[in-house]
């Protein structure tokens, strides 16, 4: 069991972890999803205590040893046949145009760097994001992705190195946009911020001024520290670190001032639970400040600081590090991220305080393992039977299911498993949750949600939340935008892969969104076994299907 740390972090065998969380507000009109980061492992991780306690764990070694002595024995039979164990035919075919591919991905990972200067052009309120800032960052972000497709169509690339560069491609724009507009979304707040402090300066005018509102709000001290024993995390859990908080005055100003943490967390806790009460309290408030009287000056001037307190809250990180906006905006802060394995940006994230060796060499050797195991599938079992339009296509899905789904599983646990890890423990990142328990979805929904981590919080937070905060969408309106945008981004990949336009992987995911209404059906739900196994028959065919259609038609 962990122990915390008076810095808020937890104390493991790995080492020192810190736990950061984002702050909603509830004042402002822009939604952002809470995507909490927290240290976490992956299910397959061998340094992950609850995996090794798991009842099944002996089916994941049955697993690897069973598919080891499956590769032995198609290497014997090779050898017995054709005198060698491999052809390496398709090792000539990835590794063609290598070095040129190595440069192409070299510059566009340095086009990205120019994420820094306009986002310190939007700190220094040269451009205002909303929305000039926004119209240019979709405009670069666009021409980004046409002149990697348009030169990876110059190239005639095979689809290896076609579809790598495009998918990378798609990497480094989801963290510009997340990089981007997030410090966006933090300049708003801030001129926010300073507009409520000019209303704030103005209200305690009236009822003696701000060293009367201060003597005010001691006295309520009492009734804060109390209304804070009903909430989630007790005050006495939180350090009595005094935390820096920039105060700007009216001619905007910084004014730096310190903060008791105890007392901002009763106070939060409180304005909280006020914030939480129906919409008629709120209204009667507002005509209690409007009736005047000193007693209701006071409520306006609590409002005022409550809004204050969590707009300023946005600005700053929740972790041991205390990152204000826009302390963040530096080459190196960008650096860092684009190391991290996560597409959505925040202040700052869960770290671990070293590097462990010997972690780095379990995965590089597991990466190389499964990327021979993989490599074998590919070359011995996909591409000889490779569909074409005059043979069977009921025998092509047949023969080529379980060999698909072999490269699906050994493709997963190199990106989430490998190379995700890999790249957290470089880059001391603790939130290694790339994954959750896929296996056992009983609907393409629950699957579309744990199976690529990453790509589902970018979603969540960057087009379905957004959608709705920006345009009003229903859930389902906002469900089908963001399906809608998957599905345009997996076809553009099929397409400059197969080199054809045929809509095939665009238009299977747009059905999942009627099967996930269907699914969610009562009686569907309660019956977890079907569900899952209609999950897996549906992943099974997928694969193959695809693969019969977009080569064979």
């Amino acid at each position: 069991m962990a122990t915390r740390t008076e810095d808020g972090g937890f104390t493991t065998t790995e080492g020192t972890l810190h736990v950061s969380k984002p702050f909603r507000s509830r004042s402002t009109k822009k939604l952002r999803a809470m995507i909490t980061f927290e240290p976490r492992k992956t299910h397959f991780d061998t340094t992950n205590e609850a995996s090794g306690t798991n009842e099944f764990r002996g089916f994941f070694t049955l697993f690897w040893m069973s598919l080891f002595l499956f590769t032995l024995q198609t290497y014997v039979s090779s050898v017995e046949a054709n005198g060698y164990a491999l052809s390496f035919a398709f090792a000539t075919l990835f590794s063609r145009h290598a070095v040129m591919l190595a440069l192409s991905d070299l510059l566009l990972v340095s086009t990205t760097i120019l994420c820094v200067p306009f986002a310190k052009a939007i700190s220094k309120g040269w451009i205002s994001y909303y929305w000039t800032g926004a119209i240019l960052q979709h405009t670069f972000q666009t021409c980004v992705l046409l002149v990697t497709v348009t030169w990876t169509f110059h190239r005639q690339w095979p689809w290896v190195q076609s579809g790598f560069l495009t998918l990378h491609s798609f990497v480094m724009i989801m963290k510009m946009y997340s990089y981007v507009s997030v410090n966006g979304y933090l300049q708003w707040i801030y001129k926010r911020s300073i507009d409520v402090f000019a209303e704030l300066n103005g209200a305690t005018a009236r009822v003696g001024g701000l060293e009367q509102a201060l003597r005010d709000a001691t006295s309520m001290r009492a009734q804060a520290q109390a209304a804070s024993q009903s909430a989630d995390t007790p005050v006495s859990n939180v350090t009595s670190t005094p935390m820096e908080t920039c105060t700007p005055d009216p001619e905007g100003v910084l004014m730096k001032s310190f903060t008791d943490v105890k007392t901002a967390a009763a106070l939060r806790q409180r304005l909280a639970a006020v914030s939480s009460s129906s919409q008629e309290k709120t209204e009667s408030e507002r005509g209690a400040v409007n009736g005047g009287g000193r007693e209701n000056e006071k409520v306006e001037v609590a409002c005022l600081a409550k809004e204050f307190l969590d707009l300023d809250s946005e600005l700053v990180s929740t972790g041991p590090e205390q990152v204000r906006w826009p302390n963040n905006v530096t080459y190196r802060n960008f650096a860092v991220y684009q190391l991290i394995p996560t597409l959505v940006y925040e202040l700052e994230y869960p770290r671990t305080d070293r590097i462990r060796p010997m972690y780095i060499f379990e995965k590089t050797v597991a990466f190389m393992g499964s990327f021979a195991l993989l490599y074998t599938v590919a070359e011995c079992f996909i591409i000889p039977l490779t569909p074409t339009p005059d043979q069977s296509f009921f025998r092509s899905l047949l023969d080529l299911a379980l060999p698909f789904m072999m490269a699906f599983l050994l493709l997963f646990y190199i990106i989430f498993e490998c190379i995700c890890n890999g790249f957290a423990e470089l880059s001391y990142f603790a939130d290694r949750l790339f994954y959750e328990d896929w296996w056992n979805s009983t609907s393409w929904e629950e699957f579309s949600r744990k199976w690529n981590k990453p790509v589902h919080t970018f979603l969540l937070r960057h087009v379905y939340a957004s959608t709705r905060a920006s345009y009003g969408l229903s859930r389902t309106t906002a469900m089908f935008v963001t399906f809608f945008f998957s599905a345009m981004a997996h076809e553009l990949v099929m397409a400059i892969v197969t080199k054809k336009i045929r809509m095939y992987l665009f238009l299977m995911q747009l059905i999942q969104i009627p099967l996930i209404l269907v699914c969610r059906a009562p009686a569907i739900q309660r019956n977890k076994l079907m569900g899952n196994v209609v999950f897996w028959l549906g992943l099974y065919a997928g694969f193959p299907l695809l693969c019969v259609a977009y080569v064979a038609y």
